[in-house]
């Protein structure tokens, strides 16, 4: 975004927008507060985070450094106690596993069947309500 599209949505000039990115000034708690929603961040990570501490940029207030794991000999792995507190996974929730394959964003997603399931049925209302547009 750009400092005046920041400002705009925040109501603010260009210009204060410009004094906090160069450090020449700090927002007050109420426009802290309106940059963190307007970033998706919570507050408290928003004024107190420090990304050169921990070489990660803030995260989004839905997403979550959960721990690490290793994947074992039969290629199995533990989840940490905290993705499964913050996550709200319990014994016995079936966990969709996708992946991405690409070498700039490798990785995999563990996704409940509940949300996977109601997602792709939403696609394929869609997919179905496309095609009976395209006949018409």
């Amino acid at each position: 975004m750009s400092q005046e599209e920041i400002a705009e949505r925040i109501g603010v000039t260009r210009q204060a927008v410009a004094k906090w990115e160069k450090g020449n000034a700090l927002p007050c708690i109420v426009n802290c507060i309106l940059l963190a929603e307007l970033f998706d961040v919570s507050l408290n990570d928003f004024v107190n985070y420090d990304s050169k501490q921990t070489g990660i940029p803030i995260p989004s207030k839905s997403r979550h450094y959960l721990g690490t794991v290793t994947m074992n000999d039969h290629g199995q792995i533990v989840l940490p106690k905290k993705a499964k507190e913050t996550m709200e996974y319990k014994t016995g929730d079936v966990l969709v596993v996708l992946g991405d394959c690409n070498p700039l964003t490798a990785g995999i997603v563990l996704l409940s069947s509940e949300v996977f399931f109601h997602l792709a049925g939403q696609s394929k209302v869609r997919l179905s309500e496309d095609k009976q547009l395209s006949n018409n």
